[in-house]
């Protein structure tokens, strides 16, 4: 099967060129950098020779944020220096501001993973040890590792029951791949357990590290400040087709009980953005259409967010926060978005029944009375009231205790298996 694979990456790289190309044209890629991630040419090796490189591939920005403590505490040690690769242009944004100064971090995009491609860059850079992110699992790039006496890791590990199934249909290469890694951090107790059916080696679980990524909490200045201190709104982010015209119907029912209510909607897909604005229209609710640094207007009902990285301006000051793609009954088991940002910026979160890819994520949370699952309108509706008729309900400093307890469980335990494993590795 790996054979086959190989065999395809291969065939299908010029074609893969072409859709790279059309993706720049579409303005999903670096201008000028998306050339790494098809040409051997533009790889633009910088390591030194004298310092051991360890190499971490994070596809997204989610990712890489979560892996960033875990640099941060290796950074300290001497003798080392770092390739992180990404997929996506925000997170290669991401990379290029927070590693500016350091001269041993490189950032590159991650090359297709195809055999001649991913073995030039191998070649290349020379990685003394790689770890992989989450659910990157690739064959190419974990064949010729091991056939070039790489370790490799997989950490914060995901494998949902969906994946564990396909998977499944071939038995014996999951098990090759999965017994290639020398150390699995897993991200649950379910892809733990399937990690150990593929006979994966030194697999642990000691928190989901997503739990790690550092958020600003303090509230900083933009032009929006003083509507949102004076307003009383609710948000309803990473909303989905279907799921707005729910949260819709519900402002409607607060709206007549509390005067003056605004709602901030941060659709999953900003391309939305004009379908909703219709929805809202349909509703006989005024909206606004808010672009990057625009200032909000009063007398709009409903602020329809059409910009990326910028939600956190609006969630320090929210009390409230509807998180969607968790409505959707075709998506059960792929429902959920990363709910861990709201929930350190102090929101009460609430959820629809589908939240599978974050369930142990969501289980934290709704003991510690941070998320609440709710099934229908007038549930989300009756909540929200007792929130916003409060005059304070958020709970930063509450809940930022407890993230600073899960964060150095999690992270000094991560650490302790991941220096071992290093050591073990240099000896």
């Amino acid at each position: 099967m790996i054979f086959f694979y190989r065999v395809l990456s291969i065939f299908f790289y010029p074609l893969l060129i072409i859709l790279i190309f059309v993706r720049k044209f579409l303005k999903k890629e670096h201008p000028i950098r998306y050339k790494e991630k098809i040409f051997s040419s533009n790889f633009n090796i910088k390591k030194n020779k004298n310092l051991k490189l360890i190499w971490f591939h994070a596809a997204s920005i989610g990712e890489l944020k979560s892996i960033l403590p875990i640099i941060h505490a290796l950074k300290k040690k001497d003798g080392l220096e770092f390739l992180i690769t990404t997929v996506t242009l925000s997170s290669s944004d991401l990379a290029s501001k927070i590693f500016k100064n350091d001269k041993n971090i490189f950032h590159r995009f991650f090359p297709l993973d195809s055999f001649f491609l991913m073995k030039t860059f191998l070649n290349s850079w020379k990685p003394n040890t790689i770890f992989l992110v989450d659910s990157e699992i690739w064959p190419n790039l974990i064949y010729l590792s091991k056939k070039s006496n790489i370790s490799l890791s997989i950490i914060n590990a995901r494998i949902t029951e969906k994946t564990f199934k396909r998977w499944k249909l071939f038995p014996k290469t999951a098990k090759k791949i999965f017994s290639s890694f020398d150390l699995c951090l897993a991200s649950n107790n379910e892809s733990k357990d399937y990690l150990l059916n593929f006979n994966a080696n030194n697999v642990e679980y000691f928190g989901n590290i997503k739990f790690l990524s550092k958020i600003e909490t303090i509230k900083t200045q933009n032009p929006n400040e003083k509507f949102l201190d004076e307003n009383n709104f609710w948000c309803a982010i990473s909303t989905h087709k279907n799921e707005e015209k729910f949260c819709l119907e519900v402002h409607l029912k607060l709206m007549e009980k509390i005067k003056n209510l605004k709602i901030i909607l941060a659709p999953r897909h900003i391309s939305r953005v004009y379908e909703i604005e219709k929805l809202c229209e349909r509703l006989k609710l005024s909206s606004q259409i808010l672009n990057n640094d625009e200032i909000i207007s009063d007398s709009k009902d409903v602020i329809i967010i059409n910009s990326f990285g910028n939600l956190n301006e609006f969630l320090v000051y929210a009390k409230s926060v509807f998180i969607g793609k968790s409505l959707i009954h075709k998506l059960k088991d792929d429902g959920g978005q990363n709910p861990i940002e709201p929930a350190k910026l102090g929101c009460k979160i609430y959820h629809g029944p589908y939240v599978y890819n974050f369930q142990e994520i969501y289980q934290i949370l709704k003991i510690n009375n941070i998320s609440k699952k709710i099934h229908d309108k007038d549930s989300l509706a009756k909540n929200l009231e007792i929130d916003l008729e409060k005059s304070n309900t958020k709970n930063s400093e509450k809940f930022s205790k407890l993230f600073n307890n899960l964060e150095n469980d999690i992270l000094n335990a991560t650490m302790k298996k991941i220096d071992n494993f290093l050591l073990n590795e240099n000896s």
